[in-house]
């Protein structure tokens, strides 16, 4: 006859009949587990998932597998930042060629998630995010360089004056970004505007037969036949120079003989694309198109853009901040003045600063918000 295990009361009185040894312990634990486990015989059954009650045919014709810690870990979300998805869509590019869907995602994933960045502001991929959003082809280096060794431009001065003061007060900066370089860049911006108002002048003047052309206009009695060129008749050449403002230069679009190849602040507005970009070329490449394309206002000589830019930001503090406007106004506080805060700026958080400005941005107007946008062209 087998003998049966002890029951609990029998641990007990053990227990109680003296003070058994560490190895006797162990033993009576053991025989309590083996007791309790053999009496709930459904007991492990129920530690088990039941995933076969609710199976298909296809899966139940495979073993049960328990799952591990590695596979419940793969059933997690990787990132809870899209970073990830911001990169995988610069990878992998637009889907089925989709480049203008594409770039509406790209601006909406920057928009809401933010460019993840360590603690020096730098992103892997922050540099290419500008450049495709702007637009930008490959700069061969060597046009970089070639403008470089032009030497000197005529803004060379005012350049050397601005340049030891950029951001002076921004670690970070000054140990990534050395002075050397912001005056290569902006001596080369200035010479590329340099040229391009050069030729710009040259179009915008009548050439020597179109000149001739205009002489004879002048001197011979209009006919009643003689009718204006259309537009279809008139060649490239002559729409632009017969167009208002003349053609731009090709690779320079915003700028016009009111340009300046340097103006002050310049240095500051160049400052952020050096910062971030992997190399020279490609700063001076994202800058010049930023100036010229994005905010040709900043840089002409009058700076209406910045004007018009200040007197929009009081407009706005009016409209979302009424009762602070009224209060800075009568004080004589308006944005064209110049503080403190404004000469060094204090850390700025992106996902704040973002997100305050959606916030503002809904209760701008549709006719302000346009004003906005094209404020700087």
């Amino acid at each position: 006859m087998a003998s049966q295990p002890p029951t609990q009361a029998q641990l007990n009185l053990a227990a109680l009949a003296g003070s058994p040894s560490p190895r006797t312990m162990r033993g009576l634990r053991k025989i309590q587990s083996h007791q309790t486990l053999s009496s709930s015989p459904s007991l492990a059954s129920s530690l088990l998932p039941n995933t076969r009650s609710s199976a298909g045919p296809a899966e139940l014709s495979q073993p049960a597998q328990l799952d591990s810690p590695v596979r419940l870990r793969t059933h997690r979300r990787a990132r809870s930042n899209s970073d990830a998805s911001s990169q995988t869509l610069l990878r992998d590019g637009p889907q089925q060629g989709n480049v203008q869907e594409a770039l509406q995602e790209l601006r909406y994933l920057v928009l809401s998630t933010r460019v993840e960045a360590d603690g020096d502001g730098m992103s892997t991929y922050r540099v290419y995010l500008w450049l495709i959003l702007l637009d930008i082809p490959l700069l061969p280096a060597d046009e970089y360089i070639s403008l470089i060794h032009r030497g000197r431009s005529p803004a060379y001065t005012k350049i050397r004056n601005d340049t030891f003061r950029t951001l002076a007060t921004d670690p970070l900066f000054k140990r990534r970004v050395t002075e050397a370089s912001l005056i290569r860049l902006l001596n080369a911006v200035a010479w590329r505007l340099h040229d391009a108002k050069s030729k710009h002048k040259l179009k915008s003047r009548p050439s020597s037969s179109r000149r001739r052309e205009m002489e004879l206009l002048i001197n011979t009695p209009p006919s009643i036949a003689e009718e204006e060129p259309s537009a279809d008749d008139m060649t490239p050449s002559s729409a632009s120079n017969n167009s208002l403002a003349g053609s731009h230069a090709t690779n320079s679009p915003g700028i016009t003989s009111e340009s300046a190849i340097y103006v002050q602040g310049m240095n500051v507005l160049c400052a952020p694309f050096l910062y971030a970009a992997r190399s020279e070329a490609e700063a001076f490449a994202l800058f010049h198109t930023f100036i010229t394309r994005e905010c040709p206002g900043y840089i002409r000589g009058a700076m209406d853009g910045v004007h018009r830019g200040l007197v929009l930001v009081d407009r706005c503090l009016e409209i979302v901040e009424p009762k602070l406007a009224a209060y800075l106004f009568s004080k004589g506080l308006q944005a064209k003045l110049p503080n403190k805060i404004l000469r060094s700026f204090p850390p700025l958080d992106a996902k704040e600063i973002i997100a305050l400005a959606v916030l503002i941005v809904r209760k701008i107007p549709e006719p302000l918000y346009a004003e906005l946008i094209g404020h700087a062209k």
